[in-house]
């Protein structure tokens, strides 16, 4: 099983940074220059206001599929017409609850019609996912991380036309970067749908009231899990969104600036910077690299649950492989989020001409959590793939108070900064909570000397990085303005070189799990 994780590992890491960091700094972020904060920002509230109903699509269906094909294959020809009609029903459910929601929360035209289709994309979105659990359930992996790039693939090539292929005389508009995505998830979820059609044997839909029940019966602490963490994860955009005001008034202005003894002209900006959507579009802005560095741990979660269900059912230790696992994780994540810390404001200036102090601070905060992210995809992942969904639904639960509360407390005062804040305390809570449940339930015994390599690797970092930022060097490669770039190579070469000192990384060790028996 080591040596099935570690190869596809490697396909799936490889596709997977070929194609998204192309999507990520190449499309996503050339749309935002394009459309501009304010805009962006109204598109990235209503997209995570349609996160926050997606489990309705799901209903925790996928985890369930993924870890049950897993250990039981022949269920996917007695399920998938089922669950296919449930889907269908579900998705109706979610447009109706999204748009009631929206209504209570008066919601305008334009709003709307950008939920409508996004409510679609996500739709899409969620029926892709249940198709790759069943491939990957069968442990199909190629298969699957040809799937997983698919999307963006298309997207790539949608946006790139309308971005760079001058066939419009309008400026780009944030709608065609949704319509982009919805025609890019039909066609993946089209060729998905024909993989898993073939491998079930399908012929007809298949309407079953009792197996509705009882696939939902079943599924229900998944789909709890999974709305507690949607909440807690994508919920600080929302927030911001609806505790600081749409726009400040004329009128406001004027009592702000002669309480202040200010002119009211100058600051008109500044009172602007302090309205919801523009909030919104900084914090993503720090986001958009902490969600590229997700992409890394999630693919390990792809991997894990169908790999921990099958060693779990065969009753085979998990130990090695959840401490092969979380090494490197744990491993790229401390290397990637603190030398995106002490490198966050040459990050954020290289890629935005506006508002760099801002969204540094933000990215700051942010992309440190991707320490603890890290962990929860690996702990977490075990924790589902053992069933032990109880327990970690009153972790999210703890999981999302903290956040709701932190998120009311800072944000009115620190804006952006302060739901930065609310995210990262919640990530490293929930991370240590879910290693204590994996302790006590599987009875591991604590390394402490592992520990302390970690912790000598953690203070070893931040030595190179400090050490590499105060470098002047002359990179005749580079650009006086990039010089920070051989810089920041140069820690990462340290870093990766102690890795292997520390040995946390080992060659031998990796030769040896991939010449393993394939049985």
């Amino acid at each position: 099983m080591q040596r099935k994780f570690l190869t596809n590992l490697g396909l799936l890491l490889f596709l997977n940074l070929l194609i998204k960091p192309i999507w990520i700094f190449g499309i996503d972020l050339t749309v935002q220059r394009n459309v501009g904060v304010g805009e962006y920002g109204f598109y990235f509230v209503i997209l995570n206001f349609s996160f926050l109903f997606n489990i309705i699509l799901d209903f925790g269906i996928t985890n369930f599929n993924n870890r049950n094909i897993a250990q039981h294959n022949h269920l996917l020809n007695k399920h998938f017409s089922g669950i296919l009609v449930l889907k269908l029903l579900l998705g109706l459910v979610y447009v109706v609850i999204a748009f009631v929601i929206a209504m209570i929360l008066r919601f305008s035209p334009a709003q709307f019609w950008l939920l409508g289709w996004l409510a679609l994309n996500q739709f899409l979105l969620s029926f892709i996912l249940y198709l790759r659990s069943n491939i990957s359930g069968f442990l199909m992996f190629k298969t699957d991380s040809f799937l997983s790039v698919l999307d963006r693939l298309l997207m790539i090539f949608f946006c790139g036309i309308l971005l760079w292929g001058h066939i419009t005389i309008s400026k780009f508009r944030v709608e065609w970067f949704v319509y982009c995505q919805t025609a890019a998830y039909m066609i993946t979820a089209t060729l998905a749908f024909v993989i898993v059609v073939k491998k079930a044997r399908f012929r007809r839909l298949n309407w079953n009231w009792p197996f509705f029940l009882m696939i939902v019966k079943q599924s229900l602490p998944f789909a709890l899990l999974v709305l507690l963490m949607t909440f807690y994860n994508r919920l600080d955009p929302v927030m911001l969104e609806s505790l600081l005001p749409e726009r400040i008034s004329h009128v406001q202005t004027g009592i702000f600036a002669s309480v202040n003894h200010l002119n009211p002209v100058m600051l008109d900006n500044f009172l602007a910077e302090r309205t919801g959507d523009f909030q919104a579009g900084i914090y993503a802005s720090g986001f958009r690299l902490l969600d590229a560095a997700n992409m890394i741990a999630y693919l390990f979660a792809v991997l894990l649950v169908p790999i921990f269900s099958k060693m779990l059912k065969k009753k085979q230790s998990i130990e090695h492989m959840l401490k092969l696992s979380f090494t490197l994780i744990i491993t790229l994540a401390i290397i990637i989020a603190l030398g995106s810390f002490f490198y966050s404001y040459e990050m954020i200036d290289m890629l935005y001409n506006t508002h760099i102090g801002a969204s540094t601070r933000v990215f700051q905060l942010l992309i440190l959590g991707f320490i603890a992210v890290s962990t929860t995809y690996i702990f977490g992942t075990l924790l589902t793939a053992n069933g032990n969904l109880r327990q970690l639904n009153f972790i999210a639960v703890a999981g999302l108070l903290i956040n709701l509360i932190l998120n009311f407390l800072l944000i009115p005062r620190f804006l952006a900064s302060g739901s930065a804040v609310a995210s990262l305390v919640t990530q490293f809570t929930m991370a240590l909570l879910q290693v204590l449940m994996v302790q006590r339930v599987f009875k591991f015994k604590v390394n402490y000397r592992f520990l302390l390599t970690l912790f000598t690797f953690v203070i070893g970092v931040c030595l190179f990085n400090i050490v590499s930022h105060s470098l002047t060097i002359h990179w005749s490669f580079l650009p006086a303005s990039k010089a920070w770039l051989g810089n920041f190579i140069l820690m990462l070469l340290g870093s990766v070189l102690l890795a292997f000192i520390l040995r946390l990384w080992s060659f031998a060790s990796l030769v040896k799990i991939l010449r393993e028996d394939r049985s």
